[in-house]
């Protein structure tokens, strides 16, 4: 058997043992004015436009899924942020769009 002792100071890095595994809390569900908001952004990202989806009332795994399936809609990548949806170019339209068609009520945001 190993030195590696089962407490909170443990060193130990890889073990075949299940143990305990850390389970990641679900998101709140943010609770707004019931409107998604997409935007583009640039400020911050060395000059390269981002379309931001805020606002979703959808939290861990249906909010990733709902990245992935929106990722798919405009063709580029993108990723989960703070609760936001960041997509890589400048989709605002199609986002608009196609979250409407899913149901959500999709505003243009920004100017």
């Amino acid at each position: 058997m190993s030195n590696y002792s089962r407490n909170s100071d443990s060193k130990l890095v890889y073990s075949t043992d299940g143990g305990r595994v850390l389970e990641q809390p679900a998101s709140p569900v943010v609770a707004g004015d019931g409107n998604v908001r997409v935007r583009s952004e640039r400020k911050g990202r060395g000059g390269k436009v981002v379309t931001v989806v805020k606002g979703l009332p959808l939290a861990g795994n249906d909010l990733k899924a709902l990245a992935t399936q929106l990722k798919k809609r405009c063709g580029g990548g993108g990723a989960v942020k703070d609760g936001n949806i960041e997509l890589q170019g400048d989709h605002v339209d199609i986002m608009v769009e196609h979250l409407q068609t899913l149901g959500f009520n999709a505003k243009r945001a920004g100017g």
